[in-house]
């Protein structure tokens, strides 16, 4: 990191900022380097993170996101509730007065990449006026690593968490705002602190350039087996994809935002950027770690002045407390964050209406019409008036980030799935035995032998079977794992009601999936469920 007026106050190099105080060295002495260096590497050996508060905004705030229609964009982005188009004139007015805020304060700068791929990396200038935001994007984006190349930033990311917009003037819905103009290469972000804001509007970034690429940009994790094949972990909240993506036996390429370019996969960033609401040592013992290393920074925790204690149990200013980390405070961890294609793609689900089948194994078309579709649960007590499961669709797991059409994605995924011949897995995480309040959650043991069993390919020659509510192909075994856990209907006391409650789960993913059926093949719209054609 650096400070732009610092440089200019200090004429000194800037090399870290502490609570010791902010260390500088001037180049022409190497004994005071060496100081600084020794000073600095002391107080990183010995010293936990760094807790900070990000005030109102405890999370995105979707309706404050904004997309520039320019010339650039204007018939390239998949208008709507996601994507709110920006009048140019009024990005051009909010930039200027973000300009003139910014006149004669210290900034932080970092340079820094998206993307682990050179072919398709992204460089990305991060300016801030907060130094722990600072800290963030050296965290979560990419650092560059070839001394001696130039970076010519194609995006500049402006943060400034105290300019606060006012809606009557700006043509925004609050105070906060996020703007990305791709004319500009500039994004935008006032009104709110939460760090999250800055890599979210780069994949979003990343997901309108990379495609023309011949690159699927994914939300998803991603790790690599022992014997070199690589596996891919789509899902939504609470459907288990940190936890089985997370696994001692295979190197982890990333947790969230990836790549799959002609080369293979690749992560986009450099950090992870993990939920740590009470997170236990004894459930995810190498993620509780990093809560304690330095240089990680933890989003709203709970923290006692006098003790100087983490408490990640205290929810009381947010359930969405983040712990923001490099990915080498992690153990078992593919160092160039690189893959070759998928050998297996894992879409999870919390089905809490109780049944999908544990494990199914999809055709190409059957995967483009559930990676469109995006499906999971909500449980009842959840929210406000939901007092049955609620179906939840976020077209390619991910839908407030993807700025083209979701058919665009998914026939870019057909593509390299008939390709690459990857195996498509869909795996319920959510409930067996009955909907939530009358079945059980799945337990996570089978779920991991059925993953395991997927990845490990003694599932490739296992004959399937076709059930008739959704058409998915179920295998008729797996080792370890009792044959009636499979079938999701013989789970059930009541068959009748079973019948039932699939047939209106059939009946959403039917009213769903219209949104896309002008633009999706008829092959497409039939790999969806057969009941309620």
């Amino acid at each position: 990191m650096e400070t732009i007026q610092g440089k200019e106050k200090h004429g000194l190099e800037y090399l870290g900022l502490t609570n010791l105080g902010t260390i500088y060295w001037n180049p022409s002495t190497p004994f005071l380097y060496e100081q600084a260096i020794r000073r600095r590497e002391g107080y990183l050996a010995h010293h936990g993170p760094l807790v900070v508060r990000t005030g109102h905004y405890t999370g995105r705030s979707p309706n404050d996101r904004f997309i520039v229609d320019d010339s650039y964009s204007h018939d390239k982005v998949d208008w709507g509730p996601d994507n709110v188009p920006f009048p140019q004139d009024k990005f051009e007015m909010l930039f200027r007065r973000l300009q003139a805020y910014v006149q004669g304060r210290d900034l932080f700068v970092q340079d820094v990449h998206s993307g682990a791929d050179m072919d398709y990396r992204l460089p990305v200038r991060v300016i801030n006026e907060f130094a722990w935001q600072n800290l963030f994007a050296r965290n979560l984006f990419r650092q560059p690593h070839d001394p001696g190349h130039r970076h010519d930033a194609a995006f500049t990311v402006l943060g400034m968490p105290n300019f606060k917009a006012i809606p009557e003037f700006d043509g925004t819905n609050s105070e906060a705002f996020v703007v990305l103009s791709f004319e500009r290469k500039l994004v935008l972000i006032g009104g709110t602190a939460y760090a999250g804001e800055m890599k979210k509007s780069m994949f979003s970034a990343m997901n309108l350039i990379l495609p023309g690429e011949d690159v699927l940009p994914m939300h998803c994790s991603a790790n690599v087996g022992p014997n070199g094949d690589c596996a891919l972990f789509f899902g939504l909240s609470g459907t288990g994809k940190t936890t089985l993506s997370a696994d001692q036996s295979r190197q982890l390429i990333g947790d969230d935002e990836h790549g799959w370019s002609p080369n293979g996969v690749f992560n986009f960033e450099g950090g992870c950027y993990a939920k740590v609401i009470k997170l236990s040592h004894e459930a995810e013992p190498e993620i509780h770690e990093t809560t304690r290393r330095f240089g990680t920074i933890l989003e709203n925790v709970g923290f006692d002045i006098d003790t100087r204690r983490v408490d990640l149990y205290d929810g009381s200013l947010t359930e969405n407390t983040r712990a923001a980390y490099p990915l080498g405070h992690i153990p078992n961890v593919k160092e160039d964050s690189m893959g070759p294609h998928p050998k297996n793609v894992i879409f999870l689900t919390a089905d809490a209406f109780g049944v999908l089948p544990p494990i199914s194994k999809l055709t190409p078309e059957q995967a483009m019409y559930h990676f469109m579709s995006g499906y999971t649960a909500k449980l009842a007590g959840t929210e406000r008036g939901v007092t049955e499961p609620k179906a939840t669709f976020s077209a390619c797991f991910g839908s407030p980030f993807m700025t083209l059409s979701p058919t665009v994605y998914a026939e870019l995924l057909g593509k390299k799935l008939h390709e690459q011949k990857s195996n498509v897995w869909l795996v319920n995480t959510g409930w067996t035995g009955g909907p939530f309040g009358v079945g059980h959650r799945m337990e996570i043991k089978y779920t991991r032998i059925m993953v395991n069993a997927a990845l490990d390919g003694k599932l490739d020659n296992v004959p399937t079977r076709q059930e008739k509510i959704f058409g998915l192909h179920i295998p008729e075994s797996v080792p370890g794992v009792p044959a009636k856990v499979l079938d999701p209907k013989m789970t059930w006391d009541d068959k009748g009601a079973y019948d039932i409650k699939a047939g209106e789960l059939a009946e959403l993913f039917h009213k769903n999936f219209k949104a896309f059926a002008a633009k999706s093949t008829p092959e497409v719209i039939d790999a969806g469920p057969l009941h309620g054609r």
